[in-house]
């Protein structure tokens, strides 16, 4: 593949119709990737028992990932606008292979923290980069091809904590050994999709890019992307009390054996990646501004009575508030990207790794909180916070 050209801004112009093989591709491996991370939290109470692990330390654990994986993606996004490297994104899933065979073998608190903190520069790697080859090859179809992108990785973080329970869990540490075959094939997959975003650079005329979509005062967009990090701040921290303790809550109030947790955490999963595919072609349709405003502020309803519900209706209102809720990032990310035309990576890189970063500490303190007042008392300060979704009434108007 020839080196890429500096002056291919913002990673060369996108497809002129939308290429479904592209789309379908980086949404698969997506699904591989997530599906990987996605063991780890649903492993926790194995690995809590078999290395001796505090709360605080789980939670130190999700941080370690949320933040390499954070940190990284908005340089990545940025330095990539400017200069593609299509081949990061299987050399990122490398350092993931990397990092899932450490988690393996670990046999302290220090390894277990590497192996995250590995598989979370994998991560910060390959989300700006996918993101931008998913617009790429939209057609102009943004939002349904940052959905179909995104899906994929919500599909894997549900198939996740089932893979766990099918494989992992009262099996023993070792069989996480058996995610590598997955990562391998993501890895494969990346090799062509990177050959392909080589060859569209190769064929776009030096110095073009895609045309400016907003026009808004530079002010009034910096307010708006204030406004869009307090909405994800506010969705991911909540999302984080329920991907990392759901299972935990489960135990602990219902007494519920770990393998049933699991499938109950599921379920939740499965009800993310659902209402994650609806929301950016209906914010195509309908206006993402409208999509991001119903997710967040009306999930608020159920988030708040869930703390107070039996089993049964907590595993109902679990999946409700997964589809309300996860149908706002794709339209976050759509809604940020055409905020700053021409900054496609790293806007990707900013929000995705907002979302690692605010999800790893918001697990992090809520580990603590955890081992001082309980785990219910995590679940019942969490549920006031999709309230904030009244701050979507503050975005700009745009033509979607």
């Amino acid at each position: 593949m020839t080196a890429s050209n500096p002056s291919h801004a913002s990673g060369s112009l996108p497809a002129q119709h939308t290429l479904l093989p592209i789309l379908f591709s980086i949404s698969f491996v997506h699904l591989l990737n997530d599906c990987v991370q996605a063991v780890l939290p649903a492993i926790y109470p194995m690995l809590k028992e078999e290395l001796a692990l505090s709360f605080t330390q789980v939670g130190l654990v999700t941080l370690t990932f949320q933040c390499t994986a954070s940190l990284l993606q908005p340089w990545v996004g940025a330095y990539t606008d400017r200069r593609p490297l299509p081949f990061l994104l299987p050399a990122g899933m490398c350092v993931t292979l990397a990092g899932t065979g450490l988690l393996a073998v670990a046999g302290s608190f220090a390894m277990l923290l590497l192996a995250a903190g590995m598989i979370g520069i994998g991560s910060s790697t390959f989300h700006p980069e996918a993101s931008r080859v998913a617009r790429l090859a939209s057609g102009g179809r943004f939002g349904f091809a940052q959905s179909l992108f995104q899906v994929g990785g919500n599909l894997g973080s549900a198939l996740g904590p089932l893979l766990a329970t099918l494989v992992i869990i009262g099996r023993g540490q070792g069989r996480i050994a058996w995610c590598m075959p997955l990562v391998l094939a993501a890895v494969a997959v990346l090799a062509g999709v990177s050959r392909w975003h080589g060859r569209l650079l190769d064929a776009t005329p030096a110095g073009t890019g895609v045309p400016a979509a907003q026009s808004l005062p530079q002010g009034r967009v910096l307010g708006a992307l204030v406004v869009l990090a307090m909405l994800v701040f506010s969705k991911y921290i909540y999302m984080a009390s329920l991907s990392s303790y759901y299972t935990f809550y489960l135990i602990d109030r219902f007494a519920v054996t770990a393998d049933s947790a699991s499938l109950y955490l599921f379920l939740f999963l499965a009800a993310v990646a659902a209402g994650t595919f609806a929301g950016g072609p209906i914010g195509d349709r309908i206006g993402r501004k409208r999509v991001i405003w119903f997710s967040i502020l009306g999930a608020a309803p159920f988030t708040l009575a869930l703390p107070y519900a039996n089993l049964f209706w907590t595993a109902v209102l679990s999946v409700i508030i997964g589809l309300v809720m996860s149908s706002a990032f794709s339209a976050i990310v759509v809604f940020a990207q055409e905020l700053v035309p021409g900054k496609v990576g790293m806007i990707a890189g900013i929000f995705f790794g907002l979302m690692f970063g605010v999800g790893g500490i918001g697990a992090a303190a809520m580990g603590h909180a955890a081992d001082v007042y309980g785990v219910g008392a995590v679940f019942r300060a969490a549920s006031f916070l999709p309230l904030l979704g009244v701050l979507a009434a503050l975005l700009p108007r745009q033509g979607r």
